[in-house]
């Protein structure tokens, strides 16, 4: 038998490993299972429904980009030590305004049963100015 070198030999692809994520590919084959499988429109019609009233949409549209606005003011808090005073008080008003408006609302927030409605908050505000919630 010929000795062939290993560059020449064609193997097999090998099986993926449904433990380990996959390391090349679009993006979404990572992003989908966290997501729960869900398209951002059906997370975000989601949350929407458990804001309908009127009082509780407003909170949240004052509450939301309250506590992202709080978030550049913590991280320049580092160099302008007193501005971290202001940036906690911006946070803990952002959800004070959130947690008055699930008591109009009437049901708790959407967190309390699912952590990833954290991150959904944001893109309903962000598609709520924009008309689309």
């Amino acid at each position: 038998m010929p000795f062939r070198s290993p560059l020449n030999q064609s193997f097999p692809k090998p099986l993926p490993n449904p433990a380990s994520p996959p390391l090349l590919g679009n993006g979404r084959d990572i992003i989908l299972p966290v997501l729960g499988g869900r398209t951002n429109e059906q997370w975000i019609a989601q949350y929407g429904s458990s804001h309908r009233h009127p009082v509780n949409r407003v909170c949240h549209t004052l509450g939301i980009p309250t506590i992202l606005l709080s978030a550049p003011l913590f991280i320049a808090g580092i160099f302008f030590h007193r501005l971290w005073l202001y940036a906690l008080a911006l946070f803990l008003i952002g959800w004070a305004f959130q947690f008055i408006g699930h008591a109009f609302e009437g049901k708790p927030p959407e967190f309390f049963h699912d952590w990833r409605f954290l991150f959904v908050g944001v893109r309903w505000w962000w598609a709520k100015i924009h008309g689309k919630a």
